[in-house]
């Protein structure tokens, strides 16, 4: 990790900044002297060999899957099958097999009834493999007529659809303070990338929309100029840096320390994790849902991450990683009630091939 003066400065401001004001939607910090939230009950810790297996099985085995999770207590990785022969390919993997009625193709199709006949703000939708079920939240916005079209849609399912309803609104926690600045905004930043020599931060497509140019300090010189924006269907965006900043390739943990992030992974079920933001610092929790579709306000974004981590205004583009591996860029939450949260993260690994860049 090269690190200079100008490249702690830049890190320390602004890898968990908030997300900049965009309206109703993702997150933003509102005070860069808040506490943080208390901490989620943790998941379970994925090992290297786990992510490796989770990607590996999950292609190779098709609609024979409904996806793998952690299990609680063993920490084993756990896939999904629909048959023995799966069942027996899973094993000689070095994976724990379970037998399930449902496989992706089911399960995708329960999501796209739920896409074409009962897509509302205020909902979101995913994969709970541990369940074999698409697990549905509908936050407080959503409203009784809604509901009921919900609720209508979900028993036509069957059982391949459980509801929880969720405190808060989900939205992409943008707000003004100070962090990154932009065309007025503030946000976070995810994590530091390079490609070649070039150095970059990746952070959410919602705040990458609002600014081409970004500073440091309200008014202040800028830092980088952005490069790349998605939002909505997908939240992320990439900024680069200006003047040669070699910055490090670490995560703020607000407590005078940094962690050091070296690879990237795609999120498992069931596994722990931390989010860092400005705005609620570091918090913990664990992931409760793949392949989520989120309806903010002003679009819908597909093939999130949903975890209980803590997060509020000014969180958005913010971290979420586990020890050194990234995982995710935050983008929004249905807010915090007590230890949990309902936050959504944009997976990190689909952002860094669609600008050819690499976590350091």
């Amino acid at each position: 990790m090269r690190r200079t003066l100008r490249a702690r400065i830049c890190l320390s401001v602004l890898i968990a900044l908030p997300a900049v004001g965009l309206g109703s939607g993702t997150a933003a910090a509102a005070d860069p002297d808040a506490v943080a939230s208390p901490e989620p009950v943790p998941g379970v810790s994925a090992s290297a060999a786990q992510y490796s297996q989770h990607s590996a099985l999950d292609a190779a085995l098709g609609d024979r899957t409904a996806g793998s999770y952690l299990d609680a207590k063993s920490g084993a990785l756990v896939v999904t099958v629909t048959d023995e022969e799966a069942a027996d390919q899973v094993r000689a993997a070095g994976a724990q097999a379970k037998l399930v009625e449902r496989g992706a193709a089911q399960l995708e199709a329960a999501m796209a009834a739920l896409e074409a006949k009962a897509k509302f703000a205020g909902t979101s939708w995913g994969v709970d493999p541990s369940t074999n079920q698409i697990a549905v939240e509908a936050d407080q916005s959503v409203s009784a007529s809604s509901m009921a079209r919900l609720n209508k849609v979900a028993a036509s399912l069957g059982d391949s659809v459980r509801i929880t309803r969720v405190p808060g609104v989900f939205t992409k926690e943008v707000a003004g303070g100070d962090a990154i600045y932009g065309g007025g905004f503030r946000c976070s930043a995810a994590f530091n990338v390079a490609q070649g020599a070039a150095r970059f931060f990746v952070t959410a497509g919602h705040c990458t929309n609002a600014a081409a140019s970004w500073s440091a300090t309200s008014g202040g010189p800028s830092i980088g100029t952005r490069v790349g924006t998605s939002f909505p269907t997908n939240d992320y965006g990439i900024v680069r840096y200006s003047g040669g900043a070699q910055p490090a390739g670490n995560v703020n943990l607000y407590n005078g320390g940094y962690q050091d992030i070296t690879s990237a992974a795609d999120a498992i079920v069931g596994q722990a994790l931390k989010k860092s933001g400005s705005t609620t610092r570091v918090t913990s929790g664990s992931v409760t849902a793949v392949n989520v579709t989120v309806n903010y306000g002003d679009g819908p974004v597909y093939n999130m991450v949903r975890t209980t981590a803590c997060s509020a205004g000014g969180d958005s583009g913010g971290a979420h990683f586990a020890g050194s591996v990234a995982l995710g860029i935050h983008s929004g939450s249905s807010g915090c009630s007590g230890t949990n949260g309902s936050a959504i993260h944009q997976p990190v690994r689909e952002a860094l091939s669609a600008y050819g860049v690499n976590v350091y």
